[in-house]
């Protein structure tokens, strides 16, 4: 099993194959509009209009679990994201990464790149990188800012 044989819902609620990515390089990021990591949503729309003709992809879930950080709706995050980072990388639909309502898609990440914690995500803004095969080869902390992670992006490129 690799990220591709995962369906996930964009932002506008439409079903994605994760198979259309094939053969790129992916950062997947739970993301929030009101948290202090926020700003970062800049530096992974520099990432992706920087390496995107290469083939990367930044893939953005929202997520409401951390200190209810993101509460708005699918399309109050998209404007917020559009209107005030100028995010054009693929957002898609809210997600729980931890608990019983975990996403498959977040199930599968955390299993494959367990943290210092174990396998729970810490907080909004923790990435995971994906090889051009769809595997999962880094898990990195929210604090990790895109810029401190771009050699890893340009090594798997």
């Amino acid at each position: 099993m690799n990220i591709y044989d995962f369906k996930v819902k964009d932002i506008n609620d439409q079903d994605v194959s994760l198979a259309s990515y094939n053969n790129k390089v992916l950062l997947i990021v739970n993301t929030a509009s009101k948290c202090g990591f926020t700003p970062q949503f800049e530096g992974l729309e520099t990432l992706y209009k920087k390496y995107q003709e290469k083939g990367f992809e930044v893939l953005g879930f929202p997520c409401n679990q951390f200190a209810k950080q993101d509460p708005g709706s699918n399309q109050e995050i998209a404007s917020f994201c559009t209107m005030n980072y100028g995010v054009t990388f693929p957002m898609f639909a809210k997600v729980d990464v931890n608990g019983k309502d975990t996403a498959p898609l977040y199930k599968f990440l955390k299993n494959e790149k367990k943290g210092l914690l174990g396998s729970n995500i810490k907080w909004n803004f923790t990435k995971f990188l994906i090889d051009k095969e769809g595997n999962v080869v880094a898990k990195f902390a929210p604090t990790k800012t895109p810029e401190e992670i771009e050699k890893d992006i340009e090594a798997l490129l």
